[in-house]
Order: C-alpha cells, then sequence, then structure tokens
C-alpha cells in the first residue's frame, strides 16, 4: 500500500505536533507490514486490535490477510489519525479513538471478549513506564491462550517491560524500513501471567 502525499503530510505533521502520540516521522514500510501480519498470525485471527494505527498502512495490511468473517479494531488517541481510519471502508473494521490503556473498557464496549492478536504501533519508549506496563498487562489479560502481542518499536523499552508481564520475546529486525526497526513478539502462555 502506497500512502497518497496528503497522508504522508498528515502523518508527518502529527509527529511534530504530538511526538508522544506518534513517535515517528514516516509510516511503516510494505515490509515491515508483512513482517507484523505474518508474526500476528492474521490469517488464521478471529478478533485483531491494532494500537496506534496511524494513517492505516498496517490496518490495511492486517485487513487485506483477514478473515472475511473476523474483526479488527483500531484504538488511536490522535483524533486526524482515527479520523483517516474512519474512512476505510470494510465491515470488518471498527475504528475506535481511544487511549489503549482503556482496552478492556473498549472491547466490551463493542461485544468483544478474547483477542487473538494485539498489534501496536505506540511509542513505548516515550509514555512513561508504569503507563506502558498497563497497557501491556490489559493485552496480557485480554489475548487467547497462544494469542500474539506484536510491537514494532526503534528503541527496546516495550522488549523489558513486555518481558516482566509475558517473559521472554522473540526479537526480528526489519531493515528494509527506514529507519530500521525492531519488532517484538509473545506468545500469551498460561505461565505468562505470573506477574498480573
Amino acid at each position: 500500500m502506497t500512502l497518497q502525499p496528503n497522508q504522508r503530510i498528515t502523518f508527518l505533521r502529527g509527529f511534530i505536533k504530538r511526538p508522544a502520540e506518534v513517535g515517528s516521522v514516516i509510516p511503516s514500510s510494505r515490509f515491515l507490514e508483512r513482517r507484523i501480519v505474518e508474526l500476528a498470525k492474521i490469517k488464521t485471527a478471529r478478533t485483531v486490535v491494532e494500537l496506534g494505527p496511524g494513517t492505516g498502512g498496517t490496518t490495511r495490511a492486517i485487513l487485506r490477510s483477514l478473515p472475511t468473517d473476523a474483526t479488527l479494531l483500531t484504538i488511536e488517541i490522535n483524533q486526524r489519525f482515527n479520523s483517516i481510519i474512519s474512512r476505510i471502508r470494510d465491515s470488518r473494521l471498527i475504528a475506535h479513538q481511544g487511549c489503549a490503556g482503556d482496552l478492556r473498557d473498549i472491547l466490551s464496549r463493542y461485544g468483544l471478549t478474547a483477542v487473538d492478536a494485539v498489534v501496536s504501533g505506540i511509542p513505548f519508549s516515550i509514555i512513561k513506564p508504569d503507563f506502558g506496563r498497563l497497557i501491556i498487562r490489559s493485552i496480557s489479560a485480554n489475548l487467547t491462550e497462544g494469542g500474539r502481542f506484536v510491537a514494532y518499536q526503534f528503541r527496546d523499552r516495550v522488549n523489558a517491560l513486555g518481558q516482566e508481564v509475558m517473559g521472554p520475546s522473540r526479537v526480528h529486525l526489519e531493515l528494509l524500513n527506514i529507519p530500521p526497526v525492531r519488532v517484538y513478539s509473545w506468545a500469551n502462555e498460561a505461565q505468562a501471567h505470573h506477574n498480573q
């Protein structure tokens, strides 16, 4: 998926105005999008949550692989970005403007329970560690057993926080992205709940 010039400008403006919400000056590459879809096992998922979808590149990649009877819930704090996501015409998509820390309540609002995959682009490196932990605990608590949490980040704070809650991650480096980015993934196992 290639973003239109106006969407790239919107993404850059979002970063300049609120870097703590955006975390990057440019959207993800198609190579990164493919890796995320593969690690999150989107092709077999029934319910997927995307935290921080930005202007929707990863959202569209998820929708291309998502089963026809599945659901994708995006949670975006930035009003302009959420407006862009809301214009994607797909009956499987629920675009919600809100905070990732309210995950449980947001899922409940839409009648969603167990989540098979959570994909996150929110910048854990520039949010408070306690808030980051809260988000990851909420993710873990709402994943199905064996469900996946996949976070793509430029720094490794999510890895440290994720290990506290969900145990060791698998780490992948996607070089075909500008700049290169790390992709961290966890599978929700029963023993991962010892810190909750």
